[in-house]
């Protein structure tokens, strides 16, 4: 098991054989870097499952998105397994109203992540791992802890992840301007949207 990023980076350095990476993507953006850490390492195939996404719209923007950059970036192929909201709303339901950062944004990160290992363990991946701490909104301890709590009950090793590391947010941001990349401005679901639209009320009230 991985600990910190340091460990993290001198494991890469210990890779032979670029083993086979099922890197679960919330957006282009966050993916640009992550590529960009992982491609000379792993055998990458990106999954994009976010079905906290909202409106249907939003998703098809995104994944599109994603689909286009990974290709132009190094030809990287991407998986999706559809547009299931009905999933997200089961997994948060009673915590809808708890906001950004609670145990509303856990129960999300374990959905995709879930998702992400099963698929993975079922087409043959050497290892599974997620974009999602590359935000700085986003609790990377917590993704790690599904990460490898997942790991032992499916069976497919989880490669630790804490992609804001080493100015990486930054880095997602001129890589986006590079590749003229959609970077969207909420998390995904229905509930950050919500708080992102008060939030902009509030400053608008204020002046």
């Amino acid at each position: 098991m991985i600990n910190d990023y340091k460990e993290f980076k001198s494991f890469l350095l210990k890779l032979e054989n670029k083993p086979k990476l099922f890197l679960h993507a919330c957006c282009a953006p966050c993916s640009s870097h992550c590529l960009h850490v992982l491609k000379d390492y792993f055998d990458i195939t990106i999954f994009f499952s976010n079905d906290n996404i909202s409106p249907i719209e939003e998703y098809d923007k995104r994944l599109n998105e994603i689909i286009k950059f990974a290709k132009e970036y190094d030809n990287i192929k991407v998986i999706e397994n559809g547009y299931n909201p009905e999933d997200f709303y089961k997994a948060i339901s009673g915590k809808e109203a708890l906001g950004e950062r609670s145990i509303r944004c856990y129960e999300c990160y374990k959905l995709r992540m879930e998702k992400t290992i099963i698929l993975a363990k079922e087409l043959g991946f050497d290892y599974y791992t997620t974009t999602l701490s590359l935000s700085p909104y986003k609790n990377s301890n917590w993704i790690n802890e599904i990460g490898y709590e997942l790991e032992n009950k499916h069976g497919v090793k989880y490669l630790y992840s804490n992609f804001k590391k080493e100015e990486g947010y930054k880095d997602s941001i001129k890589l986006s301007e590079e590749y003229g990349l959609y970077r969207q401005d909420y998390c995904g679901c229905e509930f950050s949207k919500r708080e992102r639209d008060d939030a902009i009320d509030r400053a608008k009230e204020k002046n």
